[in-house]
């Protein structure tokens, strides 16, 4: 695990700071200087993006991981590398054209409940582009194993953006509609920034010729661009559905909660950036014991990190937005709760996607991730008319227990491998008394001071739970090493 802890650490340390630029401007920045309505749609077209990324890159960003180490001359990896550039470019094309013919059909649609939107369509696809090439551009830099960089870029360098261009619609130098734009040309940059690294990294010579498994290429990156669509509509589609039911400021106050709840997959989206290409490396070589090795680790380790999280993020979210001191935005208190325990036991799988993704048995993680949008879009439909905005976290909570417990279930059949041990159920124990017990007690300060008071107590606590119980060899060695 030493490169993964060493990678996993730093890329922790850039998701805390990017979760604290972005904590600033969602919480704050954006909810003071941009317009309900605006807010609304910037989350509503960049989530549109996400959705439809999978299918413009073809799911390449996937196939560079699970496929390129199966290469072992330059030129066979020349020629891997320079094709995953060229497939998206024959989806992307053919797509413009289609868009432009049918542009005022589709603007129709998607502005049908907010008229708001109509101007901006064309920005979800263009977004997605760039979105989309630097996601396979990122996924070059992981397969030298260099994750940092890309994920400094990825999770810091929009959010620095997107708060100097908030602060420049406050003082008047830009207008809520410039900022949109401002947004999608940040994405922009982004994606040449990360071009330009991956090639300082390894510059493929220009070899226009696919590889002689092409055929395996495509249909691996066939289902895992369907998987990835499915997987993207169950993170993205509650955003999409919302505007289409409700009005598009809701879609601002839900994004609120979704943030802060966000904040407990941190640990999970620092390590799976070195832990996956490391599981498809061992794959290949059917090294299983090692991949049974880094689920487990990979289960407890991710538990622990995201347990902490969930408590500090669940008993001291009332405070948090009264520091907000917007009323409208404070419905987002349950949401929190559901989408952090359904965070909290995605961080429980370990490295399961990663093992289902890069397997023999990859076509039913498109089965899976299929059932799992359909479900999701049906529970939201019918949810979201019923609760409000409620209802599309209760969606995402229901979809993401059922579905995960499938799949663990599917790899043990498969694999004779699962995530989970006894001190599985100790964390567990910790995490429910701790939750329970600080959940009653309030203090009567300033909401700040009480945060940092209950934050301080909670840890400490938590962290001589963790130790004594000697849950985690990892977490031991880490505080030997480092704190004691």
């Amino acid at each position: 695990m030493g490169i993964v802890l060493n990678q996993s650490f730093k890329n922790t340390l850039v998701l805390f700071l990017g979760f604290a630029i972005g904590g600033i401007n969602t919480l704050f920045l954006y909810t003071k200087f941009l317009h309900e309505d605006y807010y609304g749609l910037i989350v509503f077209l960049l989530s549109a993006a996400n959705i439809i990324l999978p299918l413009l890159v073809f799911g390449m960003q996937h196939t560079v991981i699970k496929f390129f180490s199966l290469y072992q001359t330059k030129k066979e990896q020349d020629e891997f590398l320079m094709s995953t550039l060229i497939v998206p470019l024959l989806i992307i094309i053919p797509l413009a054209f289609l868009g432009m013919m049918t542009y005022e059909t589709i603007a129709n649609w998607l502005s049908q409940k907010n008229g708001i939107i109509k101007p901006y369509s064309y920005l979800i696809f263009l977004a997605a582009i760039f979105m989309g090439y630097f996601e396979v551009f990122y996924s070059w830099a992981k397969i030298r194993m260099q994750s940092v960089f890309g994920n400094f870029i990825k999770e810091i360098f929009a959010r620095i953006c997107a708060t100097v261009l908030l602060i420049g619609v406050y003082v008047d130098v830009l207008s809520n509609e410039e900022f949109i734009y401002a947004m999608v040309i940040v994405y922009f940059v982004r994606m040449l920034i990360m071009i330009g690294y991956a090639l300082s990294i390894y510059r493929p010579a220009l070899i226009l010729k696919f590889p002689k498994n092409f055929k395996e290429i495509l249909s691996y990156s066939f289902y895992i661009i369907l998987a990835g669509s499915a997987a993207t509509i169950l993170l993205e589609i509650d955003k999409f559905m919302i505007p289409q039911l409700k009005q598009i400021a809701q879609v601002a106050y839900y994004s609120v909660g979704i943030y802060i709840a966000s904040v407990v997959a941190i640990p999970s989206r620092a390590m799976q950036q070195i832990i996956n290409p490391i599981t498809a490396k061992e794959l290949n070589a059917n090294n299983l014991s090692e991949v049974e090795s880094l689920y487990k680790k990979s289960s407890i380790n991710l538990l622990v990190a995201g347990g902490l999280l969930f408590l500090l993020i669940n008993l001291n979210v009332k405070d948090l937005y009264l520091i907000i001191d917007k009323p409208e935005f404070s419905v987002g208190v349950l949401i929190v709760l559901l989408i952090s325990i359904a965070e909290l036991y995605k961080l429980a799988l370990g490295t399961n996607g990663a093992i289902l993704v890069n397997s023999k048995y990859y076509k039913m993680f498109f089965y899976f991730s299929i059932l799992m949008a359909v479900s999701v879009i049906v529970l939201n439909r019918w949810l979201i008319e019923v609760l409000g905005i409620d209802g599309a976290a209760l969606a995402t909570l229901i979809v993401v227990l059922v579905f995960s417990t499938v799949k663990i279930v599917y790899i043990k059949s498969k694999m004779g491998m699962q995530p989970f041990t006894k001190k599985t159920i100790v964390v567990l124990i910790v995490i429910a008394v701790l939750f329970l017990g600080f959940n009653f007690w309030n203090f009567s300060f300033h909401p700040i001071v009480n945060i940092l008071l209950k934050t301080t107590i909670v840890s400490v606590v938590y962290g001589i739970l963790v130790l004594k119980l000697n849950i985690s060899r990892d977490m031991q060695e880490v505080y030997t090493k480092y704190i004691k």
